[in-house]
């Protein structure tokens, strides 16, 4: 199988080569079947892939050895098992669909040939990614996606908010890359090895191992390497305070905001925490950090989606707060479950992004939503498919994102950490507050008066109210009616294997003793047609449900409320406009501060130091020296004479006593 491990890693990065390097030779349509092509194998691999991982085979081995520093072998390896194959699959297929979708979306662009390298490109470092065993290859793939992301987001690079974006991106990124390469270091100090195997094999050797970041303040070494760890994956999936960068990602063409946000780039925390869970099982400080973070993404970050106009942002919003829930489920030692919950959004998520693309084209490039309304009659296939994506994003019985988010709060009850209580309501409003923000995006959208006729409006995301909308071309409706499938089906069928089968098994780590969440709930389960059954008299669905009629009535019955409420309580809706004021915050005082240190730098440093003292200093001190020395040149030769008589009485009167000192002896 080793060929197919490496045609499935290496199919995508032929497929960017030749659309990146060629391109120009092959031409616009030749670049996309390449690309597609590459990709297509990838996730045909895959699939064979994890049809070999069921009938039992796994893999841990290396490919090959790059370099040896001592006794630290630094290897290029792969890991094949249950976790590694459905991350293969789930990454290839919905980067197939947002490869075919992007030959509409993208067709009149003159980076064409470019942008199919660069989301090729992508693919194949998250497969690296995901493909690793050990930490050398984890953290090429970690950096590769961060910095093809911030190619894609800067795509339409004579955009200045897409420059600015995919900077933000890049230096958001490198804080939590900090962390994750200090907890790989910690890691590897302690075994002397780069490999997962041996890091999981010494977790309980490095519990009982103590560290003092601060002389006098002893810390369990576990517990700083994993919050290292996990500072590395707010980074890449965007928990607070590190999730400001992916708002504004959005700058970026909508395939790659698919790509970026469903099944690859955001999720690759919530799998290196999965991967790690034989680390983090032994720290219950890690988990309680982990819950903490991620109930404060999952309600809050769910609160900015309610104010947002534009309608990728939105979708952006909702994966915050979805991201949010994933992590509050590795807290509660239920990788299993956030992984599942990884599976089925990236479908319904992916399918929310291209849908949002899709009325973009329909509206000419227009984004805000309040200048569309009324577009169901216009784009049937767009809204029967934002339809699925949203009744799955919300939680509705027999979707798949029901299963799976409903798991994440049961398994979150269930945990007996000091935090879970709190994290329980926080995400149980979260729930509210998701279907509240779905449903106005869509009712804003497709219901309601149409406001795309308005020629009086300026339209500040290049929408022109003089074209009628349309619905989109079969390339791009044929990827949503695909993603639509799963959106649906997936939570019902894997449920039962994911969570409570074996799946996993040998592959995630729980202790159930210390942490019984998993075991409570496999007890409870009966099925997931009786799951969806017994979902109609749970908390969850009643506020779901709540939060759609609330919803309906702000912008379809009674439209004012909505501008009422925004004016009584106006300091809330500033706060929530400013986001916080996280990006005012950052502004002032990193970038603000960075600033002044540099300017600082380059007035002491530079101008003050190197060139007014060395360099300008040094020219100072030859034109003074040279300016004495003038002083004995007058061209007079009796001054020449005094000069060399008092230069021999001066030598007479040093080397004399030298002399007679000399002869005494």
């Amino acid at each position: 199988m080793m060929s197919v491990y490496l045609i499935a890693a290496l199919a995508p990065l032929i497929g960017s080569i030749a659309a990146g390097f060629f391109g120009r030779q092959l031409g616009r349509e030749n670049s996309h079947r390449v690309a597609i092509a590459g990709v297509a194998v990838s996730m045909l691999a895959s699939i064979l892939t994890l049809t070999d991982v069921l009938s039992g085979n796994i893999f841990n081995g290396t490919v090959y050895t790059w370099a040896v520093v001592g006794g630290l072998r630094m290897e290029i390896g792969f890991l094949i098992d249950s976790l590694t194959a459905i991350m293969m699959v789930v990454v290839t297929s919905v980067s197939l669909m947002v490869h075919i979708y992007t030959i509409g979306y993208m067709e009149d662009d003159d980076g064409y040939q470019r942008f199919f390298s660069y989301i090729s490109l992508f693919t194949f470092s998250m497969m690296m990614l995901v493909m690793s065993n050990n930490f050398l290859q984890l953290f090429f793939g970690w950096e590769a996606v961060g910095l093809v992301s911030y190619l894609l987001i800067g795509f339409w690079y004579k955009k200045p908010t897409a420059i600015h974006a995919n900077m933000k991106a890049f230096l958001v990124n490198r804080v939590g890359d900090f962390g994750f390469i200090l907890g790989i270091g910690l890691i590897v100090a302690q075994t002397g090895s780069l490999a997962y195997a041996d890091a999981f094999g010494a977790a309980a050797t490095m519990s009982g191992q103590t560290i003092e970041l601060i002389p006098g303040e002893v810390w369990p070494l576990l517990a700083v390497a994993c919050i290292c760890l996990f500072i590395g994956a707010m980074g890449k999936s965007a928990q607070v305070p590190l999730h400001v960068w992916l708002p504004d990602s959005m700058e970026g063409p909508t395939p790659i905001s698919a790509l970026i946000h469903a099944a690859t780039m955001v999720t690759a925390g919530i799998f290196m925490v999965s991967r790690m869970s034989p680390l983090f099982e032994l720290s219950d400080a890690a988990l309680s950090f982990v819950m903490a973070i991620g109930a404060i993404t999952a309600l809050f970050m769910g609160f900015l989606g309610v104010v947002q106009n534009d309608i990728k942002r939105v979708v952006a919003y909702s994966t915050l707060s979805q991201l949010g829930y994933m992590t509050v489920a590795l807290g509660a030692s239920a990788y299993s479950i956030a992984i599942f919950h990884l599976v089925t959004h990236a479908f319904f998520k992916a399918l929310l992004f291209l849908a949002a693309g899709s009325v973009i084209i329909g509206m000419h490039h227009e984004q805000d939503m309040r200048r569309m309304g009324g577009l169901w009659r216009k784009m049937p296939i767009t809204y029967a498919v934002s339809l699925i994506g949203s009744l799955a994003l919300i939680g509705t019985p027999l979707f798949s994102g029901f299963y799976s988010k409903d798991m994440i709060i049961e398994a979150v009850h269930a945990s007996n950490l000091a935090l879970a209580e709190t994290a329980y309501w926080m995400l149980l409003l979260g729930v509210f507050v998701t279907a509240f923000y779905s449903f106005r995006m869509f009712f804003m959208v497709f219901h309601g008066t149409a406001r795309w006729g308005s020629h009086d409006q300026s339209h500040s995301h290049g929408g022109d109210a003089h074209h009628t909308p349309h619905e989109s071309p079969w390339v791009v409706t044929g990827p949503l009616i695909a993603l639509a499938v799963p959106s649906v089906l997936l939570g019902l069928f894997l449920i039962e294997p994911l969570l409570f089968g074996s799946f996993f098994k040998g592959v995630i780590f729980v202790d159930a003793s210390a942490h019984p969440a998993m075991a409570t709930l496999s007890q409870s389960f009966h099925g997931a047609l009786a799951l969806a059954v017994h979902a109609l008299y749970t908390p969850a669905f009643w506020l779901a449900l709540s939060g759609v009629v609330v919803a309906a009535v702000f912008y379809l019955w009674v439209p004012s409320i909505p501008a009422s409420l925004a004016k009584a309580f106006s300091p809330l809706h500033k706060l929530l406009e400013e986001k916080y004021f996280f990006d005012a915050f950052n502004q002032r005082v990193f970038a603000g501060g960075s600033r002044l240190l540099g300017a600082g730098l380059w007035r002491r440093a530079d101008q003050g130091l190197i060139d007014g003292f060395l360099v300008n200093g040094s020219a100072r001190l030859v034109g003074v020296l040279a300016s004495v020395l003038r002083l004995g040149q007058t061209g007079f030769l009796y001054h020449y004479a005094i000069t060399m008589i008092l230069g021999v009485a001066l030598l007479l009167w040093w080397f004399a006593p030298l002399a007679s000192t000399g002869l005494t002896k």
